[in-house]
């Protein structure tokens, strides 16, 4: 979604500028975000200016300083510091009211309103890593106080680093951290396994890591950007009596389909009870 003229204009104050923060800001000065709109806070002195030095924008030490005047305000600090930021932030929160997106993995809505302690607008986001270089996934969920006009700003600002889908289900947020938020492990694993099989065959290693990257480059692309599923598009490349037959044959005897679930299940499991601890009182 392009930055409208309206989301354009918003005053947005990043709290915690390490990847994930750093990558908002790029991905929001890209879009043609003012850089005067834009605003870090972050206690790491050399995060600070590698932020200022990188897209020109205010970083400050102090979080309540860079929530003042602003419209929305994006928690980007580790889950295990969320509680302690924004409890100390409460009282700027409470009295500016933003619109407020927490990416923090496993922190769920109800959490960060009985911190603050106000009835605030609030939306939930779980963005993976390959935001970092504009190819991301986030789910997005909000609770009942966001209206449709600060959902629209929502996704501009996770937009602007990949894809964004919404959810109703906020419980349906830990699936997502297990999948797309855990899943480009999942993906490095296959390339690695791959890398290593083709050069054990005497392919030069350069040669075999570039080939396994664009190869999961194009196969990604294909899924994302034509009319088939996954599904369609493996059979489309299986012909009978040939090479990849053979190999998914050797697959599926493995159980990939099995252990991919497994791994699915066990880090969604993971996820839930990661919230519960860092969600505590």
């Amino acid at each position: 979604m392009p930055l409208s003229f309206m989301q354009k204009s918003s005053s947005i104050a990043i709290i915690g500028c390490g990847n994930m923060g750093r990558s908002l800001i790029g991905g929001l000065v890209a879009g043609g975000h003012p850089a005067e709109r834009l605003r870090g806070a972050d206690p790491d002195a050399a995060q600070r200016e590698r932020v200022r030095g990188s897209f020109h924008i205010q970083v400050v030490a102090d979080n309540p300083a860079a929530i003042a005047g602003a419209e929305v305000v994006i928690l980007a600090v580790k889950p295990q510091a969320m509680k302690a930021t924004v409890s100390g932030a409460a009282m700027a929160l409470r009295g500016q009211r933003p619109l407020i997106i927490s990416i923090a993995a496993g922190i769920r809505l109800a959490a960060i309103e009985r911190w603050i302690g106000a009835e605030l607008p609030i939306v939930r986001a779980m963005p993976n890593t390959p935001a970092l270089v504009g190819a991301g996934a986030a789910a997005l969920c909000a609770n009942a106080r966001v209206d449709a006009g600060q959902k629209q700003l929502a996704t501009a600002v996770l937009e602007s680093v990949g894809l964004a889908v919404w959810l109703e289900d906020e419980d349906l947020l830990d699936v997502v951290t297990a999948l797309s938020g855990s899943g480009p492990a999942y993906f490095f694993a296959v390339m690695e396994a791959l890398e290593t099989a083709a050069a054990d065959l005497g392919l030069p290693a350069e040669q075999a890591r570039r080939l396994t990257a664009q190869t999961a480059l194009g196969a990604a692309r294909m899924a994302l950007d034509g009319p088939s599923d996954p599904a369609c598009l493996r059979r489309q490349v299986t012909s009978p009596g040939g090479t990849t037959e053979r190999a998914m044959h050797v697959l599926e005897r493995g159980g990939l389909k099995r252990l991919l679930g497994d791994a699915v299940r066990a880090a969604r499991q993971r996820s839930s009870e990661l919230a519960d601890t860092f969600g505590e009182e």
